[in-house]
């Protein structure tokens, strides 16, 4: 029996050590992936594309490649994460679904501040409100009385149930105390076709998807969702909300970086420093403020300031969402 012992002893030490060392060396030669659970060429998805190229020289030139597993508000690509090998190979850039998913979805299959391991938020993505090119509404005050007018017809488009747009127009109409008929579309993409083709009235939507539409005068802009005015070329001559009327109106889309639970302390360690690398690499700063993004430069870098955060939001968004009645089971 001690021999027994002393053998299951002497492995699992072996195994220890050559975890270690498998840590010590992570990432070495084998891809990681980053699951985007998002359609490709949506704004999470260049968020994530930026970032990889970004993380590549801080992880020592490993490959980082994007892997885009749609649908259900993001539960079906955060629940492959969850289950994924906690090796550090499989990672999940996420945006607010991840505090939304828990209201959202009553039934999840894991538990989103139980089963991830935080390795930091990447970003802020400020939002716009944009309407059909054809609406009359010169500005945000018109826009106000034309939907006072119009409550019956008004309605509203969103990427799909639970994603940032359908988020932003649950605060938008609760902000403006009436309600629209929302028009849910399968991806930005073509909920902004049909906008700047006249069938709906309104969306809200991030900026990293919206600056070109605007910048072409496409669509017409009535307000940004921050509370501070943004830089981006594009997107400086647009009110905030908060100043047009609608006080305190503050809504941003972060986006964080996530691991299967389990994940090595050590590995974590070396994602979360290249994390703090890459979000100070003047290339990737460049891109996002590009697209209206304003990269993050507080703790939430940290990986408990980043739980500590999402914690808070899932609070937050669970009154709007229960407020709202809109579940998606």
């Amino acid at each position: 029996m001690a021999q027994t012992f002393r053998i299951a002893a002497i492995a699992l030490a072996a195994a220890a050590t050559s975890f270690g060392v498998a840590a010590q060396d992570f990432p070495g030669s084998k891809n990681i992936t980053v699951v985007v659970p998002f359609t490709a060429g949506g704004p999470t998805d260049r968020v994530a594309r930026d970032l990889a190229e970004a993380l590549r020289k801080p992880l020592g030139g490993a490959t980082v490649v994007i892997e885009n597993v749609a649908g259900a508000g993001s539960s079906i690509g955060a629940a492959k994460v969850a289950r994924a090998n906690p090796d550090g190979y499989t990672l999940l850039l996420n945006h607010i679904g991840m505090s939304t998913m828990p209201s959202l979805y009553r039934k999840l299959p894991f538990d989103v501040l139980n089963d991830f391991e935080f390795l930091g938020i990447v970003n802020d993505v400020p939002m716009t409100v944009i309407g059909r090119p054809t609406l009359e509404a010169k500005n945000f005050a018109e826009l106000r009385e034309y939907i006072n007018k119009n409550k019956e017809k008004v309605n509203i488009g969103h990427s799909g149930l639970g994603s940032a747009g359908h988020l932003c127009g649950l605060m938008f109409q609760s902000a403006m105390a009436t309600q629209m008929t929302t028009v849910p579309y399968k991806g930005a993409a073509p909920a902004i076709t049909d906008l700047m083709g006249g069938t709906i009235d309104l969306m809200c939507d991030q900026t990293t998807n919206t600056s070109s539409q605007i910048e072409g005068k496409k669509v017409k802009a009535y307000g940004v969702t921050t509370l501070q005015p943004l830089k981006a070329p594009a997107l400086k001559d647009i009110p905030t909300l908060d100043s047009s009327g609608l006080k305190g109106f503050n809504v941003t889309v972060w986006h964080g970086l996530y691991a299967p639970k389990g994940t090595p302390a050590a590995v974590l360690t070396k994602l979360n420093n290249a994390l703090k690398q890459a979000v100070k690499d003047p290339e990737f700063v460049r891109k996002q403020e590009g697209l209206g993004a304003v990269v993050v430069a507080d703790n939430r870098v940290e990986p408990a300031e980043h739980k500590k955060f999402v914690a808070k939001e899932i609070e937050t968004w669970g009154k709007v969402i229960k407020a709202a009645g809109q579940f998606a089971d």
